[in-house]
């Protein structure tokens, strides 16, 4: 059943540009009924769904509407421990949040997350909520051109490839586009809220979905009780130089993964130094640039790559794949590897990425100032640059307008918990510091020397015990007298390779599979 949301008397910031809220009226009730099959259901709890009507374009209110897809879990301890709603966002932008409380519920430690009723979300344009993004299927079947833009054949292929995508983007959702900023899903935050009829929500949110709660306190922060963000963007830098900057720390993330394999030349055989684990990387680019290895081409290998930098889980699998092809010829679990990596994303997670960070702020729409940026970039950090500027390039050509991003504000937020790991990749550090000088009255959680991304509620109890202890009573780490972290965490131990040991940690599938990562 479809509700209507309810109207918006709110004061957003002249930041906001162009979000006018209509007048308030009547607050209708959710009607929660059975999931699509689609949606996790644990055992022994049920999981509710509902679908949400809110306005396309917050400009016109009685205009038309767009449908989001919202999943309850709801509470299952008592009256006197009843905490109220958690709403949470797993990043991207793109990532389909509909079955991410119900993953999130029993990882809070102590039972905390049973205190809460759990509503998730799939975004606007999302996965489940309607209409969801669609542009071209197959942008990314394989094998693809080359990445690093050595011959103009090869410019030119990725130059056409990006202008195609944002004009078929344009052609396909002309009047969506125009409304899929992080303002809009900060506005269909308090949407929901209002339908659920409560005036106040709590919120966790990782990665992209850290900027999301940033927009969201800073227009409604008299709505917030708690909140607590995972590896969070720097607000500063959305979205162009935000890109350039997780090049460089990538590329530092990739030297410690091959740093690891060579450690285990025993177990991989593919070098005894991260030189010569690098080299041979390196190598199998070039080699697949000129000659893919039926689908397996030097996008594929390098993108089956990338999960190295986000997080540890899967540094095992990736690195026996490696060996196998290496060693004995087989493209089977690289590729397996390489759908892992994309799977995440997909065809609908790019789209809705596009069209969020190419609306959310200015790009540059000069060709030459990214190949000068990316030229720079390349020669110091060539893991992650040319990928990730293709990835990005859309924006060049996207024909929805671009705003002026939010000013952020945590003054008036009353309470915030951030957590990172010092050697984030996806979100750098510098981020988190960032935030936690925009908000006063946060603490930050810091895991010195740790390479995850997003990775709270995984296990680590010096980080995932103050969560719960913060969600339970809004208790956190003291805030102390400077700009560094408030707690240091030790963060999980590198991976020991089952050969070496006899034993392995948590395996990548083990992970809640919510979460979306940039």
């Amino acid at each position: 059943m479809v509700v209507a949301a309810a109207g918006f008397a709110v004061s957003v910031p002249s930041s906001a540009v162009g979000v006018v809220p209509s007048a308030a009226h009547v607050t209708p009730t959710v009607h929660w009924g059975k999931c699509p099959a689609s949606v996790y259901q644990p055992a022994k709890t049920t999981v509710k769904c509902a679908a949400l009507a809110v306005p396309m374009d917050y400009n016109d209110p009685s205009g038309r509407t767009i449908t989001l897809e919202l999943s309850l879990l709801r509470h299952t301890s008592s009256t006197a421990n009843y905490r109220g709603v958690m709403l949470s966002n797993p990043g991207g932008p793109g990532g389909s949040g509909i079955d991410l409380g119900a993953e999130l519920e029993p990882a809070v430690p102590h039972g905390v997350g049973r205190d809460y009723d759990w509503v998730s979300w799939d975004p606007r344009g999302v996965g489940l909520s309607r209409p969801a993004l669609h542009c071209q299927d197959g942008y990314f079947d394989a094998p693809r051109r080359a990445y690093t833009p050595s011959t103009k054949s090869l410019l030119h292929y990725w130059l056409a490839r990006s202008k195609a995508y944002a004009d078929r983007c344009e052609r396909k959702y002309p009047q969506l586009l125009q409304n899929m900023t992080t303002v809009d899903s900060a506005m269909d935050m308090n949407a929901i809220r209002e339908a659920l009829g409560v005036a106040k929500i709590s919120y966790y949110g990782f990665s992209y979905g850290t900027y999301l709660g940033q927009v969201y306190s800073t227009l409604f922060p008299t709505h917030l009780k708690y909140m607590v963000l995972d590896s969070n963007v720097d607000p500063r830098k959305v979205w162009y130089q935000a890109n350039l900057d997780q090049d460089r720390a990538f590329n530092r993330n990739s030297i410690i993964y091959f740093r690891w394999v060579a450690k285990y030349d025993a177990t991989y055989h593919l070098g005894s130094t991260e030189r010569a684990v690098a080299k041979r990387f390196y190598a199998t680019v070039a080699t697949l640039s000129k000659h893919p290895d039926g689908k397996l081409g030097p996008d594929e290998w390098s993108d089956a790559f990338l999960d190295s930098g986000y997080d540890t889980f899967g540094w095992e699998s990736l690195a026996q794949a490696w060996r196998a092809y290496a060693l004995h010829g087989k493209t089977a679990p690289m590729l397996s590897q390489y759908r892992d990596a994309d799977a995440p994303n997909g065809d609908n997670g790019f789209e809705v990425y596009s069209a969020v960070e190419c609306t959310d702020a200015h790009w540059p729409t000069s060709w030459s100032r990214w190949r000068k940026d990316n030229d720079a970039y390349a020669r110091k950090y060539p893991f992650l640059t040319w990928g990730n500027a293709w990835f990005n390039s859309p924006c060049i050509y996207w024909g929805a307008k671009a705003h002026k991003p939010v000013t952020i504000d945590g003054s008036a937020t009353k309470s915030a918990l951030l957590i990172d790991e010092t050697l984030d990749a996806a979100t750098p550090f510098a981020g988190s510091l960032e935030v936690r000088r925009l908000y006063p009255h946060s603490s930050l959680i810091a895991e010195p020397g740790g390479t995850v991304h997003a990775g709270t509620l995984d296990g680590d109890a010096c980080v995932d015990d103050r969560i719960a202890a913060y969600l339970k009573s809004g208790a956190r780490p003291s805030r102390k007298d400077w700009d560094g972290p408030d707690l240091l965490c030790k963060p999980l131990p590198l991976p020991v390779p089952k050969a070496a040991s006899g034993n392995s940690r948590v395996a990548t599938a083990d992970r809640p599979s919510g979460r979306f990562r940039q």
